[in-house]
């Protein structure tokens, strides 16, 4: 049986896109990845609400519903897996009938989703995406919100050990495609999950820049 959510915490759109997206990640991701992506939209509405932000409910849960399909199988086409899953957001919400101006705002969403100090200087949508998930991986602002309303999430949605998941995942990506690597933030997952794992760091690629000085 599901636990109570009470509605008015981060209440989710109720159209037949949003339906159909998050079919889309239960169909293609593990249980614990599709819970997160559904933590991240009630963290990141539950933010909104705090700061009194304004923005697209549905949007907003397209970003963070679909904002890690780039670590899943089927949508991994040798890119970042950040624009892998930008991609494949923008390819599905188009072809569910969305206006190209929206799966645009939605391809940055899910785009930015890892990178601190941009995702929240655009869109009111891929600042949630990004604030909702930094929180429910890291913690990030966690003691900003209301300690009952994060309980209830955590029911609603148990995290079932994301953690080592999205480390496996992460690692996964690193050993498939380590061209995406540098000057990234996964030089630290590799740094710290793949032992032996190297990679050109910033006197290196300049040593190797064809010019003088």
């Amino acid at each position: 049986m599901t636990p109570h959510f009470a509605a008015d915490d981060a209440p989710i759109p109720d159209s037949r896109l949003c339906r159909r997206a998050l079919e889309l990640v239960r169909e293609v991701s593990p249980p614990c990845l599709c819970n997160h992506c559904l933590r991240t939209y009630r963290f990141g509405a539950l933010i909104a609400r705090r700061q009194g932000l304004q923005f697209d409910r549905e949007l907003f849960f397209l970003g963070a519903v679909l904002h890690d399909l780039g670590l899943c199988e089927r949508f991994d086409c040798g890119q970042r897996f950040e624009v892998d899953g930008a991609d494949a957001a923008r390819a599905f919400a188009l072809q569910e009938g969305i206006s190209s101006e929206k799966a645009e705002a939605l391809w940055e969403a899910v785009a930015l989703h890892t990178s601190l100090g941009i995702a929240v200087r655009k869109s009111p949508e891929a600042a949630l995406v990004f604030l909702g998930a930094s929180m429910d991986v890291f913690g990030l602002g966690l003691e900003e919100l209301d300690p009952q309303a994060v309980e209830r999430v955590l029911q609603a949605h148990p995290r079932l050990d994301l953690a080592t998941t999205l480390s496996e995942l992460f690692v996964a990506q690193i050993r498939r495609k380590p061209h995406t690597v540098p000057f990234t933030w996964m030089t630290e997952v590799a740094r710290c999950r793949v032992p032996g794992f190297t990679y050109p760091d910033y006197d290196q690629m300049l040593a190797q820049a064809p010019f003088n000085g």
